[in-house]
């Protein structure tokens, strides 16, 4: 059962009971992330969610660990472009501890100077630690060549020389203007009950700041036909492929999850059977979509030999052709229907991913959507459905291209010459 409670000071507080759970994880839920951030401060809502776990007036960093471990806990946290997230799971028992550690961390946190000083040599180590890992590296290589100068264009984590400028003062001021009450909220799924955990949070959080920035995002505009080269010495060349995607509220949204897993959600998909079983082109390639408030991404991953990369990219534009040109087969449409419902049930499985179901049902949509909406939502999808989205989404001239690797921008225009679509090379 999910319930929701708005507290006095504007927190939200979510909570979905699984009785048969013996454990229950929380999540503070900040609704500010990359996006917020000026080209100046980039990297600074990153920063800060380290600096969250450093200590607070009550307890040093050291303190907050063993806090988590006596009751043999975890606690994490993480940023994304709109929102970062505090979290930890606990025996059932021991709620009450979890909602005192992570109160304390949001509401009373020193920000020490010596502690920022050591925690930004770990955060560069970090973005050293990503630049050294090609297939996530080429993602934010992607963001940053389709989104361009817009704050989404910017790596969540940062970069290396915003985080060594970065002052306290800009930490500090990021702080208050953004983790206020009204931009909180708190989802606990678990054996819990919703009275309990009002309670617990009401009294923990009853000191949070009210009042926040104003909100001020705009939707990125203005995409071309490009392809991008970052040369690097790797093995193989990573790359991605993507489009113009949908916002996490689209209404047709449904229908991408499903054009996603016929191209390339999972082994059955046409992507990883032709590229991957036919021909042996690559070992990674996938599809996904990152979705945000406003616009989102449909992207495909792969990585190969130098030779291969323009046969990888052809075979992938041929099935973007292929999708907008030919109705996807019903055995295509059930299988991935199934697909999608069977990740949905296993996900509810785990405590921690109903939480952020909570979560995200609340930030984009104002309401929990009972999982049988959902289920409901996939099943209405059409094959015409599809197909229409396919031909609105994949239009060459929306197309973007990075590659990560030992090759040229010389050698990526000789190879893809008549393949690629438009210019940017």
């Amino acid at each position: 059962m999910e319930q929701k409670t708005i507290l006095d000071n504007g927190i939200r507080v979510l909570t979905e009971t699984v009785p048969y759970y013996g454990s229950a994880c929380i999540g503070v839920w900040v609704l500010t992330g990359s996006r917020d951030e000026e080209d100046s401060e980039n990297g600074v809502s990153h920063f800060l969610e380290h600096l969250l776990f450093k200590g607070t007036e009550r307890r040093t960093a050291q303190d907050i660990a063993r806090t988590i471990d006596s009751v043999g806990g975890s606690l994490n946290g993480f940023t994304g472009r709109e929102c970062t997230c505090f979290y930890a799971k606990v025996l059932d028992r021991n709620l009450d501890l979890a909602v005192d550690l992570l109160s304390d961390m949001l509401l009373n946190s020193k920000f020490d100077s010596q502690e920022i000083e050591r925690e930004r040599a770990v955060v560069l180590q970090e973005v050293k630690m990503v630049e050294d890992t090609p297939d996530d590296y080429v993602h934010d290589l992607f963001s940053r060549a389709f989104w361009g100068d817009h704050p989404m264009g910017q790596p969540v984590i940062g970069r290396s020389e915003r985080i060594r400028s970065l002052s306290r003062e800009q930490i500090l001021r990021h702080f208050d203007d953004y983790y206020r009450s009204d931009r909180m909220i708190i989802a606990v799924a678990g054996n819990v009950e919703h009275g309990a955990v009002v309670d617990m949070v009401e009294r923990a959080f009853a000191g949070a700041p009210r009042g926040s920035k104003t909100m001020r995002r705009g939707r990125p505009t203005g995409y071309s036909t490009k392809a991008s080269v970052r040369r690097k010495k790797t093995e193989q060349v990573h790359l991605c492929l993507g489009t113009e995607g949908l916002a996490y509220v689209s209404s047709r949204r449904f229908a991408s999850y499903v054009l996603n897993a016929v191209l390339g959600g999972g082994m059955s998909s046409r992507l990883f059977q032709e590229v991957r079983e036919r021909r042996g082109l690559a070992y990674s390639i996938y599809s996904y979509l990152p979705s945000y408030a406003d616009t989102g991404l449909l992207v495909v991953y792969a990585a190969t030999e130098k030779q291969r990369v323009a046969q990888v990219v052809e075979m992938i534009l041929k099935e973007f052709e292929a999708l907008r040109e030919k109705p996807i087969s019903q055995d295509e449409l059930v299988t991935s229907r199934q697909q999608l419902k069977g990740n949905l049930l296993l996900s509810l499985e785990n405590s921690d991913n109903r939480m952020t179901r909570l979560a995200k049902n609340e930030i984009y949509f104002g309401r929990f959507l009972p999982v049988e909406e959902v289920i409901d939502r996939i099943d209405g999808v059409t094959v015409d459905e599809i197909t229409e989205l396919a031909a609105d989404l994949f239009l060459p001239e929306h197309l973007c291209l990075t590659l990560l690797g030992p090759i040229t921008r010389g050698e990526l225009k000789r190879d893809l010459d008549g393949c690629w679509p438009g210019g940017g090379l």
